[in-house]
């Protein structure tokens, strides 16, 4: 018996009988309020145990020898598709010119409308036509300009092509028989309004690089890029040339944007952190003068989403900023402040995107909270507001009980006096 009675004092619930209990409506009322309190905050903690977060950090990018995809839409109201080149340098040495693998262009109409591929179809039947006119074994006259393998230059694109190479601007093609037989001026003038739409993929080095969208055909010459400005520069018609553009789409991707499950997995991450639209989509740029040159400097930052069922998408986020230059000041020129200010290279016409790798990477990854943290605060909430709604019964209650006693204590003093 005694062994019994020193267990039962351990015991920190002590309880007490139901004719010692006292109710009170005070009691009730906190019990009911504990009950909804209880209810709301299990249910905020529920949901938030489902919700998935998206937990941001930043390491060091370790990568090496990757590749970046630039996906790439904008359109030139005011410069024809034969003006415009494309070309992709790097600090690595590497370059590829006039590049046209992957990438399409669209002849516009002065109205912005594209030109059916009837009409571009007409327009090349020149070429079949003054082809199939020649006698066989036909060798075309490169008119001084780098012979190509085949010894002749039987197209007039040939003979362009010869002349860039030897250095030499391509300014009369009315002199030139094979662009004579090929009606080339007359394309030329026909296009002359046109604009262009230029849109596909470019696989670049992942290293410090600028993409050249530039009129006239680029070469090499003493280690120097240059392009052949004389067709661009020349109004045709009464038909200026300038770089105005609009950019639909710029935008960096990796290879794991080619596999469609990821691709899917990272855009849903992309739209749920807000980061979905690339910052030059939709920009647009103007200007009336010819030799003008747009600018644009990225800071291309290395970007990793990771999903919960553990799924790796890499791919690229950037920053930009905008500079635009009037080439016709030259290489000095006096600010609307006083300042004057000296450019170290003249320019060129033309949209150039100069783009520099950040040696940051960005890891997105999703967390849910685990079952053990939702029961431990499931028993937080319901332990503290069951012990503050207690306290405050209690205090309630012994305010209660010593007003009335005070209350009481009054009246019986007073009944002696009188």
């Amino acid at each position: 018996m005694a062994k019994g009675l020193s267990f039962k004092g351990v015991d920190g619930f002590g309880k007490t009988s139901e004719d010692v209990k006292i109710k009170t409506r005070t009691g009730a009322f906190l019990t009911l309020l504990s009950a909804a309190i209880i209810l709301t905050f299990m249910t905020i903690e529920f949901l938030d145990y489902r919700r998935v977060n998206v937990d941001t950090s930043i390491v060091v990018d370790k990568s090496r020898g990757e590749k970046l995809t630039i996906d790439m839409n904008l359109t030139f109201s005011r410069v024809p598709c034969y003006l415009l080149s494309l070309d992709v340098m790097d600090i690595s040495g590497e370059q590829q010119r006039d590049l046209s693998h992957n990438i399409r262009k669209t002849r516009l109409d002065p109205q912005g409308a594209a030109i059916e591929d009837m009409l571009l179809a007409e327009l090349g039947s020149d070429l079949d036509k003054a082809v199939a006119g020649r006698k066989e074994g036909y060798c075309g006259s490169c008119y001084g300009g780098t012979v190509p393998a085949s010894g002749c230059c039987n197209t007039c694109e040939e003979v362009r092509t010869a002349y860039v190479a030897r250095g030499w601007s391509f300014s009369n093609p009315d002199a030139i028989e094979q662009c004579v037989a090929e009606g080339w001026s007359d394309k030329i003038k026909n296009q002359a309004a046109e604009g262009c739409n230029i849109s596909g993929r470019i696989r670049v080095n992942k290293v410090i690089g600028n993409i050249h969208l530039s009129p006239g055909r680029s070469f090499q010459t003493h280690t120097m890029q240059v392009h052949d400005l004389v067709p661009y520069l020349r109004d045709t018609n009464g038909h200026h040339h300038d770089f105005s553009h609009t950019i639909h789409k710029f935008a960096f991707e990796s290879d794991d944007e080619y596999i469609v499950r990821r691709r899917d997995i990272g855009m849903e991450m992309k739209k749920r952190l807000g980061i979905d639209v690339s910052p030059l989509s939709g920009a647009v740029a103007t200007t009336t003068k010819t030799q003008y040159m747009f600018q644009y400097f990225l800071k291309v930052v290395s970007t990793q989403f990771r999903s919960l069922d553990g799924e790796i998408v890499n791919t690229h986020q950037y920053s930009v900023t905008h500079f635009e230059r009037d080439l016709t000041e030259g290489s000095h020129e006096n600010t609307q402040q006083g300042l004057h200010l000296s450019h170290g290279n003249s320019g060129m016409p033309g949209t150039f995107f100069n783009f520099e790798i950040s040696p940051i990477l960005v890891v997105h990854t999703e967390v849910r909270q685990s079952f053990a943290h939702f029961l431990t605060s499931t028993c937080a909430i319901v332990g503290g507001v069951l012990t503050i709604a207690s306290i405050i019964d209690q205090v309630l209650f012994a305010t209660g009980r010593v007003l009335k006693k005070s209350g009481g204590a009054q009246n019986g003093y007073g009944g002696k006096l009188m």
